[in-house]
């Protein structure tokens, strides 16, 4: 059977006249262009396995980090709640003295101006 095109008038595997190397050549530029596209990709999974391998690290950083700043609040709540539970004339006596202190240090400071 023969087609249109392909190899009429010509010695079999003379392929040049009938415009199959035009498709050939297409079809090689083609695959170039996908092989570019390809390594692109590749490339660029590489580069977001490594950006998430360090997010992960630095996640598992910022755990540890959290887990010692929640001890330290967790200490300074309970040292609050043992203060709280003892005498409450005491606690509002030295708010008092606080606020007091605060006042006097802000009317100096705006008196000095």
């Amino acid at each position: 059977m023969r087609r249109a095109g392909l190899g009429e008038g010509g010695p079999p595997g003379n392929y040049v006249a009938s415009g199959y190397s035009v498709y050939e050549e297409e079809n090689e530029h083609l695959q170039e262009g996908l092989k570019a596209k390809v390594h692109a990709l590749k490339h660029l999974s590489i580069d977001i396995g490594n950006e998430v391998k360090y997010q992960n690290k630095m996640l598992g950083e910022m755990d540890s980090d959290f887990d010692s700043t929640g001890g330290l609040l967790g200490a300074t709540i309970g040292r609050l709640k043992l203060l709280s539970r003892g005498s409450q004339t005491k606690v509002y006596c030295y708010m008092l003295l606080f606020a007091l202190f605060v006042f006097i240090v802000l009317y100096w400071v705006i008196r000095l101006r």
